[in-house]
């Protein structure tokens, strides 16, 4: 594992200390080791991911051995505070998420037994508790799963291992459009995200496209929150007060722009995009901005160079890997 950061040494320092301080004799070390849970507990970087394993109904698991794997151990990549932040959560703003989303959440930040971080190396995949794959992508001196960028590994508990990983990963479990629906419905927001996207996409008739099916293709879809539809309408000179406003277009000027947030490109997350053009499914190419921690920006020819930011990078779905963005995607219609 390459370049580790100063965190995976001040929590070693900090459980040396305690252990040797206590002298306790080699045998009963692994006794006096914290358990997964208590490592969030006890320190401030994690409190967020602490009131989110209490909110969520998973710290009572990790503060016990694993039942569900011979050596009683879990691994957890565990987002920092800023990782949460980035999200727009805190320890005060979490009830902003459904309780099943939340506990999904953290169960796909979880697997089972113990994985060293010497034996993580670019390509390789680890399957989380929610029988997900989670893959592991090299990038420069830095080593990434999914999106997320490990910044420390190995800090041992005693019921398994932590490794510190830098964003949230989110795995909805469901395929592209089911996906958006979720968001759209509240089922993973109390407050619907894409419900412009969702009407676009039926009115458009792109939805049986963009379901997962045996043998179809992945995708990398860039998704434009409700507020970046009512801002084109409001260039556009129209109003949209609600999802069916959408319906002012003609449908084909609709499935233009749609398809023109499309990259059949077997759906890669933003730790595999690089800086340049991407061929969309319609419209023109797209242009990227350079990765620049942890996201890129994106750009549409028709956009007047206006770039549109991700809010909410790498969702995995099903069939492809979702950002959500703050602007729509124009090709030069």
């Amino acid at each position: 594992m390459k370049n580790l950061y100063k965190l995976k040494y001040i929590f070693i320092t900090i459980l040396t200390v305690s252990l040797v301080s206590s002298c306790q004799t080699e045998s009963s070390f692994e006794d006096e080791l914290p358990s997964i849970a208590n490592i969030a507990v006890s320190n401030a970087d994690f409190s967020t991911l602490e009131a989110a394993a209490v909110a969520g109904g998973v710290a009572g698991v990790l503060s016990n051995s694993n039942p569900n794997d011979a050596s009683g151990a879990y691994t957890v990549f565990a987002p920092t505070n800023d990782a949460f932040a980035r999200l727009g959560l805190n320890e005060n703003t979490l009830g902003v998420l459904q309780k099943t989303f939340l506990t999904n959440t953290l169960l796909y930040h979880v697997s089972n037994g113990n994985l060293a971080g010497n034996t993580i190396s670019d390509g390789g995949t680890s399957t989380s508790a929610l029988s997900l794959d989670r893959r592991f992508i090299e990038r420069g001196e830095d080593t990434y799963i999914n999106g997320s960028k490990i910044l420390a590994t190995d800090v041992t508990a005693s019921n398994g291992t932590v490794h510190v990983i830098d964003k949230v990963m989110i795995a909805s479990g469901a395929d592209i459009v089911q996906t958006a629906i979720a968001l759209q419905s509240a089922n993973v927001f109390t407050s619907p995200e894409l419900t412009y996207l969702v009407e676009a996409v039926v009115y458009a008739e792109l939805a049986e496209a963009l379901t997962a099916s045996e043998g179809s293709p992945s995708f990398t879809v860039f998704a434009p929150t409700d507020q970046a539809f009512i801002d084109l309408g409001a260039a556009l000179g129209l109003t949209f007060t609600s999802p069916a406003d959408i319906r002012q277009l003609p449908k084909e000027t609709v499935q233009q722009v749609l398809l023109n947030h499309v990259i059949a490109n077997d759906g890669k997350f933003t730790s595999e995009l690089s800086a340049g053009t991407v061929t969309p499914l319609g419209g023109d190419d797209l242009t990227l901005g350079a990765f620049t921690n942890g996201t890129l920006t994106v750009t549409g020819a028709g956009n007047g160079g206006e770039v549109a930011n991700m809010g909410i990078p790498d969702v995995q779905t099903t069939n492809g890997i979702v950002h959500v963005i703050d602007r729509v995607l124009l090709p030069n219609l």
